[in-house]
């Protein structure tokens, strides 16, 4: 362990597997064919500890890995490496020093990063909470568990009991244990598990370069196309409470569709039917009957609206 710096820093020039190419929560972003690899920074205040038997790199205290438009800190980082196939053995070594020296020279990459402790991954425009994060590179796959789980982007907040996790290959992220998205407009909905659908970026135009990723927030994570809902779900717009087994959510029209058991609530007026339609924008919400059966519902006259 190299002790008393008051920063250690490792420079990981590290070739990862081709991934997603929007600058979202995704450290396994490709470099431009040609390009060398993207190299991740990796900083700490109390040292940098080089397992070079285990091929683990150790970051502890403050620790931070930067890789283009993507930051992780955390309490303590751990990087797993391996030697890239036909790369010359690396030399007996310890330390910072040796641990930069060989993973700079191209014979080693990066394929899972260990975050511990106060976790935060963060872009321009997302960022993501949790108490231990695991980023597989060769999957492209984001998990994060522990208390106070948490997803932002520019338009909605996601929250966890159990995990959420990240496909940036997929464009996925999935929220398990009382599930729920908040929309910037005060809209929501929650589940058992929600797993939502992520539009692709949005493509250059003919001849053109792609935007960098801080200027086109259509080229972020945060534009949630569908949402799927299973078990217990609930969905409050500013005038109703809706809630079935299980429910469809198209974020850019504000449509929903709950399924089973479907209660619609406003104030003391209740409908029940088997499904129903919920525009979330307007607050207008319409009960649908199941093959051969009826919707029912207890009515209130003259009640006052929700506040």
């Amino acid at each position: 362990m190299i002790r008393g710096l008051a920063v250690a820093v490792a420079a990981f020039a590290l070739a990862a597997p081709a991934s997603s190419s929007a600058q979202d929560l995704d450290l396994g972003q490709p470099a431009p064919p040609g390009a060398p690899p993207v190299p991740i920074q990796i900083t700490a205040s109390q040292g940098i500890e080089w397992q070079q038997t285990q091929q683990i790199v150790t970051a502890t205290g403050n620790a931070k890995a930067v890789r283009g438009n993507v930051t992780v800190t955390a309490d303590q980082l751990v990087a797993h490496y391996r030697k890239k196939p036909g790369a010359p053995s690396a030399p007996a070594a310890s330390g910072t020093a040796g641990a930069a020296d060989i993973l700079d020279q191209g014979g080693a990459e990066l394929y899972e990063l260990d975050a511990l402790g106060h976790v935060h991954i963060y872009t321009p425009t997302d960022n993501a909470y949790g108490d231990h994060a695991v980023y597989s590179l060769d999957n492209a796959v984001l998990v994060l568990t522990g208390a106070h789980l948490k997803l932002t982007t520019p338009h909605d907040v996601i929250t966890a009991r159990n995990a959420i996790e990240y496909y940036s290959k997929a464009r996925m992220a999935v929220a398990r244990g009382n599930a729920l998205i908040v929309a910037d407009d005060g809209r929501s909905i929650a589940a058992d598990t929600l797993i939502g659908y992520l539009a692709p970026p949005a493509p250059a135009p003919l001849g053109a370069a792609a935007p960098a990723a801080s200027d086109d927030p259509t080229n972020q994570a945060g534009q949630l196309r569908k949402v799927d809902a299973i078990g217990h779900v609930v969905i409050h717009t500013a005038t109703d409470t809706a809630t079935g087994n299980s429910g469809v959510y198209l974020p850019p029209t504000g449509q929903a569709r709950l399924g089973g058991d479907v209660h619609i609530i406003r104030g003391p007026n209740v409908l029940i039917g088997s499904d129903a339609l919920v525009n979330m924008k307007t607050g207008i919400a319409t009960l649908l009957a199941g093959p051969g059966g009826q919707v029912s519902g207890t009515i209130q006259p003259n009640a006052a609206p929700p506040k």
